[in-house]
């Protein structure tokens, strides 16, 4: 069958791609540059934008499953799920894969309400997040400066959200399912700039900020972090209160956020990928 990944030139999105070719099927993907979209060969590529369902009615057509995404560009949630669930069904599409669980918007609480088979892919912090975050401070200076650093998530390997989108696109018993995906070990920021020295054979540093400190440097001298542009926090915000909401959500204990769910293992059959692995495949990412 022909599947429709959306998103497929982010960072999910390629593993999503990767996974369903080794399974066999065909992939079609929706960009919306698809002369630099850089996809494996036998992949059909297809221009659309998610957030403009006035051109998705070609990416749709001879679908027969959809891995969709719930934000567009800006990682602002969508305001068109329901058009965009209307154009699956009058397409026969049968099945999606809803990535998301950040800020809903309208797409989950459409496909959720719909006659689709659906699932929703519900991620804890991306192992992938580290490169956005670290990799330029690392590569130049061998230091992380952040706050809270015994925080503890148990972050996922972008293949392991891959994987288990696949799974859930192409076989039975995942219809009606929320999935909270996790890697299999919670880590604190001093466990992954250890993992990452280990990686690199260099000597990396994980340096505290107090909460003033991060005040100053992170609003005062301007040194906002990438992280604060991929953060699904409300839009309109300032540097100053999104500084606010990291510190409160870094500051405060959440069960859900800390506790590994075993989600991958189950669906894939296999344990879900390490920080160590991931910190190992992406060295070179964190070198001068």
């Amino acid at each position: 069958m022909t599947v429709l990944v959306t998103g497929a030139t982010g960072t999910v999105g390629r593993q999503v791609v990767r996974h369903l070719l080794a399974s066999g099927q065909k992939v079609r993907a929706l960009t919306r540059h698809p002369a630099t979209a850089r996809l494996p060969e036998g992949v059909e590529v297809v221009a659309g934008d998610l957030a403009d369902a006035a051109t998705l009615e070609p990416a749709f057509d001879g679908v027969a499953a959809a891995h969709l995404i719930n934000f567009g560009r800006g990682y602002r949630p969508l305001g068109n799920g329901q058009e965009i669930v209307d154009l699956a069904l009058r397409a026969g599409v049968r099945g999606v894969t809803v990535l998301g669980g950040w800020e809903t918007g309208s797409l989950e609480p459409a496909v959720q309400a719909s006659a689709l088979n659906w699932t929703l892919l519900r991620p804890v912090e991306f192992m992938a997040n580290t490169l956005t975050d670290w990799g330029e401070p690392l590569r130049s200076t061998g230091v992380v400066r952040e706050p809270y650093g015994d925080r503890k998530s148990p972050p996922v390997h972008e293949s392991d959200i891959g994987a288990v989108a696949a799974a859930a696109l192409t076989q039975d018993g995942h219809s009606g399912q929320a999935y909270h995906l996790t890697g299999p070990e919670v880590v604190t920021p001093r466990d992954k700039v250890r993992m990452l020295a280990e990686a690199t054979g260099r000597d990396l540093r994980f340096e505290e900020l107090t909460p003033d400190q991060t005040r100053q440097e992170w609003v005062a001298e301007g040194g906002r972090p990438e992280r604060l542009l991929f953060q699904a926090f409300p839009p309109g915000l300032g540097d100053a209160e999104l500084v606010e909401t990291l510190l409160r959500l870094y500051g405060t204990p959440n069960e859900l956020g800390t506790t590994v769910t075993g989600v991958v293992e189950k669906v894939t059959g296999r344990p879900a990928l390490t920080f160590a692995e991931w910190a190992a495949e992406h060295a070179d990412a964190f070198r001068p």
